[in-house]
C-alpha cells in the first residue's frame, strides 16, 4: 500500500476517534434500502438536528473503537454501515433514527453508545423511547409542586372555615 494512502487512512481513523471521544450519543446502523431522495432528506434532517452522520468503512471504525479500548462494536461492524454522532445530546441520534426507521420502514439499528457505554440494538430502541430532558424536568417539577399545592389548598380551606366560625 502506498505511503500516501496509508497516511490518509490513519488521518481518517484519527477523525473517527475524535468524533467518538466528543460524542455523547452514537448510533451505528445499516442504511441499506434508502433511495437517493430519501437519503438526501434523511441527511438534511440529521444536520438540522445537530447530528453528524457519515457512511464509514467498517475496518476504519473498528480500528478507531479498538484504539480507544472499545471492542463491543466489532460484531456490528460488517455490511453497510453508517454512524450518527451527537456531541450535544445523548438521546437525539437514537430518537431521530428510530423515528425515520419506522416512517420509512427501511434501515436497521445495529448498536450504539451513550456516555461511553455500549448499547445493543434493544438498548438503543429503549433509549429512543425516553422522553426529552425538558419533559422529564417538567414531570419532576410537577411531582415536587403537587404536594405543596395540595397543602396550600388544605390550609386555605382551614383558614376559610376559621373565618366562617369567627
Amino acid at each position: 500500500m502506498n505511503q500516501q494512502v496509508l497516511e490518509a487512512k490513519k488521518q481518517q481513523v484519527e477523525e473517527i476517534k475524535s468524533k467518538i471521544q466528543s460524542a455523547k450519543g452514537i448510533v451505528i446502523l445499516d442504511y441499506m434500502g434508502l433511495t437517493v431522495a430519501q437519503d438526501t432528506a434523511f441527511r438534511k434532517e440529521l444536520r438540522e438536528n445537530g447530528i453528524d452522520y457519515a457512511v464509514l468503512k467498517n475496518r476504519l471504525v473498528k480500528i478507531a473503537f479498538n484504539e480507544l479500548g472499545y471492542t463491543d462494536f466489532d460484531e456490528a461492524l460488517n455490511g453497510p454501515t453508517a454512524v450518527a454522532f451527537s456531541s450535544t445530546d445523548e438521546v437525539a441520534p437514537a430518537k431521530f433514527i428510530l423515528k425515520n426507521i419506522k416512517a420509512l420502514n427501511k434501515m436497521k439499528i445495529k448498536c450504539g453508545m451513550v456516555d461511553k457505554a455500549y448499547m445493543d440494538e434493544n438498548g438503543v430502541k429503549q433509549l429512543a423511547d425516553v422522553p426529552s430532558k425538558e419533559i422529564l424536568l417538567a414531570r419532576l417539577v410537577g411531582s415536587i409542586a403537587s404536594p405543596i399545592s395540595k397543602l396550600a389548598i388544605c390550609l386555605n380551606k382551614i383558614a376559610e372555615q376559621k373565618a366562617e366560625q369567627a
